[in-house]
């Protein structure tokens, strides 16, 4: 084991992203046009990193395995993206987001990289409005902002509930241009199979053409991986069905440590699990916290009555619904962070007061908020004494104009109208906050190979404030690669072009090849879906919501037995020299099965509850927090970063210990 160096500079907090960037190399723009960078993926980390890049004058190539940039996963996201401006003055600066940040991320992430976030999220909002994306406003014009969970303020600006969907048409935008001006190459379906080095350093990729199978090689002076995370290792959850841990998985692999895989985002506004026909879970953006309050039946035989569907939800007073969120957490009530909304929904369920037909619900109310909106509008519209009918016509109207896509998707998916009885809601898998270990200048521990936005694990900690994702993916894309790269290419303006008739590229491209036909000559006794369903069912159930040491010993055992049999027995038809979609899943399911086995490990050794990581073993047992989730600052205050040396059962710890200098290490409490 070794301590890992990320690299910080030094100096006060506040200046060290300025002084760095002061002082790195930078490549002057004649030499910028002899220099190639790889971006994998496609989303708002790689789009916006491939058009500044290009924009800069690097040539680009980017890759993703969608038919167009434009399906990337990022396009989602919902609720909208986090910036310090302070529109709203209500007590907003960087140190405050940057304080937020940490202490969502329950004191597991780096101080310097999360105050660059902070530090750079208002340049976001001003490159996103120039490129026309259309956040809300207010009426005097000023962008609008909302609050979302873990804050006391708001600073989330958005676009309806298709944030995501607007910022991404915004780095598309941008692409595009670089893509007309023969900067940037795009290479759309195709998958990143391996990574190649040569000399130690990451110099270009093998690729499979999905449309023809073409086994592809490609060669650059830096790769930069943006392919997001890695939660569709449970199977079901809230990402898009191809997202997958395929090129993160390939480059750990090749020596890019893994860090903190067991921190996962359970969110809390998910739309409930409706059968064993589901292959996707679909999200309810966080931002309907906002104005929507989550209660379930304070008697579990109103909730029994419900689930039998001999009552309604709207039949009950407010005096028999438990609002407790605000009950459990007055301060922060329905917007505390997620993995404490997810957890707090879970034990209401698992107490017997969820109240769906399967007990695995709870209720998302907006019924109060179309009452004190309506009041609002009759007031602004000097409306004497409105009806109740009135009332609720303008109240909903304001609720709609903020969530309409949001509700109508809900009633299309439940068939049920969200504006007249309450949303049903229950936790699900979101985001992952670990991924590939990168240092301050966001490089992976293989020179020259970069990662960004989900893909790398460094500004998250343990738990994911919601509207961070949007802003870190920009972030780092826009505002941070750009510079730190530089600093590493600057060595490479003799280099050339990077050949890629060479032993190495002739080695990772047989590796390639040979995984692909050992796919293709198993037995063929079962579907991947078959493998990824029993994978999923064991993360879920043992290393999902809450983990203990037993359930998580005895998922490394069914994990490694399952990814066993998958080699020998799994069922791949058709050939592998054209399209074929389940040679695909095939692949992206086998990484899942070494990947699930080294998160299951990373859970069993970081014996501590610690945000979306709940261990069972380590609750507070007394006091104001009794329940609530307990870290053991004394010996987990550091990222775990796994080396890969075969076997994921054998991988090898790293630590990089976490500093905090600029905030106090405390007891979250959100009470």
């Amino acid at each position: 084991m070794s301590i890992l160096d990320a690299k910080i500079p030094e100096g006060p907090l506040a200046e060290k992203w300025t002084n760095h960037k002061n002082n790195i190399n930078l490549v002057n723009p004649a030499n910028k046009r002899n220099i190639d960078v790889i971006v994998i993926g496609t989303g708002l980390a790689g789009g916006s990193a491939a058009a500044t890049l290009a924009e800069l004058g690097y040539n680009v190539k980017t890759f993703c395995y969608q038919d167009s940039p434009r399906r990337a996963h990022s396009i989602a996201a919902q609720g909208g993206i986090n910036a310090s401006k302070n529109y709203q003055g209500d007590g907003d600066s960087n140190y405050r987001l940057f304080y937020d940040t940490v202490k969502g991320g329950d004191y597991r992430s780096r101080e310097a990289n999360v105050y660059r976030l902070a530090e750079v999220s208002a340049n976001i909002i001003d490159q996103c409005v120039a490129q026309g994306v259309p956040f809300a406003r207010e009426y005097g014009g000023l962008l609008d902002n909302r609050s979302f969970g873990g804050v006391l303020v708001s600073r989330t600006f958005y676009a309806k509930g298709q944030t995501g969907q607007q910022l991404l048409l915004g780095a598309y935008s941008a692409m595009n241009r670089q893509i007309n001006r023969g900067k940037i190459q795009p290479f759309n379906r195709h998958e990143m199979l391996d990574i190649v080095k040569v000399d130690g350093k990451a110099r270009g990729i093998i690729a499979r053409d999905l449309v023809t199978g073409k086994i592809e090689r490609h060669s650059a002076h830096a790769v930069v991986l943006a392919s997001g995370g890695y939660g569709n290792v449970f199977f079901l959850s809230t990402n898009a069905m191809g997202s997958n841990v395929t090129a993160a998985w390939k480059a750990h692999r090749r020596g890019a440590f893994m860090a903190n895989p067991c921190y996962t985002q359970i969110h809390p506004t998910c739309i409930p699990v409706s059968g064993d026909h589901q292959s996707k879970l679909t999200l309810m953006s966080e931002s309907l916290r906002n104005d929507g309050r989550i209660w379930v039946p304070k008697k579990k035989e109103d909730a029994e009555a419900i689930r039998a569907g001999k009552k309604k939800p709207t039949e009950l007073s407010e005096d028999e619904r438990d609002y407790y969120l605000e009950r459990r957490y007055p301060a922060f009530g329905n917007l505390v962070p997620r993995d404490v909304a997810s957890r707090a929904a879970k034990e209401r369920c698992d107490a017997g007061f969820g109240v769906n037909k399967t007990g695995e619900a709870v209720y998302l109310d907006f019924a109060s908020a179309i009452n004190r909106y309506g009041k609002e509008q009759a007031n602004i519209l000097d409306i004497n004494n409105p009806s109740e009918e009135k009332i609720y016509e303008l109240g909903a109207a304001v609720i709609e104009n903020k969530y309409g896509n949001l509700f109508q998707m809900y009633e299309k998916i439940v068939d049920q109208n969200p504006y007249k009885t309450p949303m049903m809601i229950y936790p699900a898998v979101h985001y992952t906050m670990g991924g590939i270990w990168v240092d301050y200048n966001l490089m992976t521990t293989v020179e020259g190979l970069y990662a960004t936005g989900e893909a790398n694990f460094s500004d998250h900690g343990a738990n994911r404030l919601g509207a961070s994702a949007l802003m870190q993916g920009l972030a780092d894309g826009y505002f941070v690669l750009p510079y730190t790269i530089g600093d590493y290419l600057a060595k490479d303006i003799r280099t050339g072009k990077i050949p890629t008739d060479t032993p190495e590229f002739d080695q990772v491209e047989k590796d390639v090849k040979e995984r692909i036909n050992k796919l293709m000559s198993a037995s063929g006794q079962h579907s991947v879906d078959y493998y990824h369903k029993k994978l999923g069912k064991i993360m879920w159930d043992k290393c999902g919501m809450s983990r203990n040491a037993k359930g998580l010993t005895e998922a490394i055992e069914e994990i490694a037995a399952l990814r066993k049999d998958f080699w020998a027995n799994v069922k791949v038809p058709g050939t592998a020299d054209g399209l074929n979609q389940e040679l695909e899943k095939a692949g992206r399911v086998a990484d899942f099965l070494e990947l699930g086995e080294l998160f299951a490990k990373d859970a069993l050794n970081r014996n501590e509850s610690a945000g979306g990581h709940y261990r069972e073993e380590s609750v507070e047992q007394s006091g104001e927090q009794k329940g609530e989730a307990l870290r053991d600052d004394e010996n987990f205050k550091y990222v775990a970063a796994w080396e890969y040396k075969g076997e994921p059962k054998d991988a090898v710890l790293h630590k990089e210990d976490l500093v905090f200098e600029n905030i106090e290490l405390k007891t979250r409490s959100y009470k």
